[in-house]
C-alpha cells in the first residue's frame, strides 16, 4: 500500500470502530425486528410493501383477502421508528402527516397502539385477524413471523 495512504485509513478505521461502539452504547444499534400474525392464522409470507400498505391504511386485507388489522408499538419506542424506516421509509414526521391526512379525509384511523413487544405478541396471539410487529427475541409459539426486516 502506498504510504501516503496509509494516514487516511487509519483515520477512516478509527471514525468506523468509534462510530460503531458508540451507537452500540447508545442503545442505538438496530434489533431485528419481526413481523407477525398469530399461529392461528393461514396468511403467507409477506413482502415489505404489503405490510406497510396495511400499516398505512392503504390495504385492511391480507394477501389471501381475510380482513388485516394492524398493531403498532407505543408513539416513541424505537421499534416503531425503526419499522417504519424499514418498511416505508417514513419518518416520524411523515407519518404524522399520512395519518392527518387519512383521518381528515375519512380514509382511515392509524393503528391502535400497544404498550411493548409482549403486549402486541398477546393481543396477536388472541386475534388471527391482527398482524403486529415486535423484537425477535420476543417470538414464541403463539405467534409466526411473515416478514423479517433487519
Amino acid at each position: 500500500m502506498n504510504d501516503r495512504f496509509r494516514p487516511c485509513l487509519r483515520l477512516l478505521c478509527a471514525t468506523l470502530v468509534l462510530g460503531l461502539s458508540s451507537s452500540l452504547a447508545s442503545g442505538h444499534a438496530s434489533a431485528e425486528l419481526v413481523v407477525v400474525v398469530s399461529s392461528r392464522n393461514p396468511a403467507p409470507s409477506m413482502n415489505a410493501d404489503q405490510v406497510a400498505a396495511i400499516f398505512l391504511g392503504q390495504s385492511a386485507r391480507f394477501p389471501d383477502g381475510a380482513v388485516a388489522v394492524p398493531v403498532d408499538q407505543r408513539l416513541g419506542a424505537e421499534a416503531r421508528l425503526q419499522f417504519y424506516r424499514e418498511v416505508s421509509g417514513k419518518t416520524p414526521a411523515l407519518l404524522k402527516a399520512h395519518w392527518s391526512k387519512m383521518v381528515f379525509t375519512g380514509r382511515g384511523q392509524p393503528p391502535r397502539e400497544a404498550q411493548d413487544d409482549a403486549s402486541v405478541r398477546r393481543m396477536v396471539a388472541e386475534n388471527p385477524s391482527m398482524i403486529g410487529y415486535i423484537d425477535r427475541s420476543a417470538l414464541d409459539a403463539s405467534v409466526r413471523p411473515v416478514l423479517v426486516l433487519q
